[in-house]
């Protein structure tokens, strides 16, 4: 819904393609040099990854600190606009471009005064007191978090709302949180907004056609209570390098007091191909796992093309 996942969303679909190797061509296409594709990373481009590294730790050090966050803080990776229920035929073509626009407009009086604080509660068991947002603000933050053109759609006309409980991902993996709900004119969906006030969020660097970010981007993680095997998931190639259009990958973790961010090395299949063999380009969920230097535990972890935290799942 926001313009930061819109960005992210965009740079995922390339990275896809990326991520299958140099030498990946579809089965259409000419076919692959008996050279193969090229081999692991170089010093540049692992240089490279070590520098985007390190700015967003510091991007994310200055998030962290700008939102005086504890051991507890809110790290949403979800979308923070959501919805109960589906559109009716008669208007959901005008209402789901409008909203993911950020097309909403308030037909009658919302609450302008925050309400009581309310609590997050993690799969883990743990829980925090936070403070929230008003239902004017927070619809304001609907209108705030999307962008684009909905092709002369008509707005949303928001007439009510009350406060909720809700899903979220996070950067410690799901988490049920206050939201407000709110009715729309013409339609039995709610459209939701996550409530809490004190959120960690970084804003990713400009991006730059002439000099894209390089590296794979990390999807998902997992890890056990307390450990430090920090297991994380990302798309690439559909098999190991031992076979044709196939890849290994390792992982490292870069870390400091607030976040790691996980770099991930591809070293492809090393030829020689048959001349009239072609791979695919459709991506695979792969896996590596980092030994960190210390347990995760408040920390998040960030992937390096953009810096942005990625969720966490954390079982016993």
């Amino acid at each position: 819904m926001s313009a930061r996942h819109s960005i992210a969303a965009t740079v995922a679909i390339g990275l896809v393609l990326a991520g299958c190797g140099a030498g990946f061509v579809p089965a259409s296409a000419s076919p692959v040099p008996t050279a193969g594709p090229s081999a692991a990373p170089t010093d540049d481009t692992v240089a490279r990854l070590h520098a985007q590294a390190q700015a967003a730790l510091g991007r994310w050090a200055d998030a962290v600190a700008a939102a005086a966050a504890g051991p507890k803080a809110f790290v949403p990776t979800g979308e923070l606009t959501s919805q109960i229920g589906d559109w009716e035929a008669s208007v959901g073509d005008n209402d789901k471009s409008a909203l993911l626009s950020g097309m909403v407009e308030v037909a009658g009086p919302l609450p302008t005064d925050p309400p009581p604080d309310g609590r997050i509660a993690w799969q883990d068991g743990t829980t925090a007191t936070v403070g929230l947002v008003s239902a004017a603000r927070a619809a304001a933050d609907i209108r705030a978090g999307s962008s684009g053109d909905c092709g002369g759609c008509r707005p949303l006309q928001i007439t009510g709302a009350h406060l909720t409980m809700g899903s979220i991902d996070t950067s410690r993996g799901p988490a049920t949180v206050p939201m407000w709900a709110f009715s729309v004119q013409g339609t039995s969906v709610l459209v939701t907004r996550v409530a809490v006030a004190d959120q960690v969020t970084v804003v990713p660097p400009p991006g730059d056609v002439y000099h894209p970010p390089v590296g794979l981007r990390v999807e998902r993680a997992s890890m056990t209570t307390g450990g430090r095997d920090l297991t994380v998931f990302f798309t690439g190639a559909p098999d190991p390098a031992t076979q044709l259009c196939g890849a290994d990958y390792s992982a490292e973790g870069v870390e400091s007091a607030t976040a790691v961010v996980v770099i991930i090395y591809e070293n492809p299949y090393p030829g020689p191909y048959p001349s009239n063999w072609g791979c695919d380009l459709v991506g695979h969920e792969r896996s590596a796992t980092i030994k960190l230097a210390a347990p995760l535990g408040s920390r998040a972890v960030l992937e390096v093309t953009e810096g942005l935290p990625v969720p966490v799942v954390v079982t016993p």
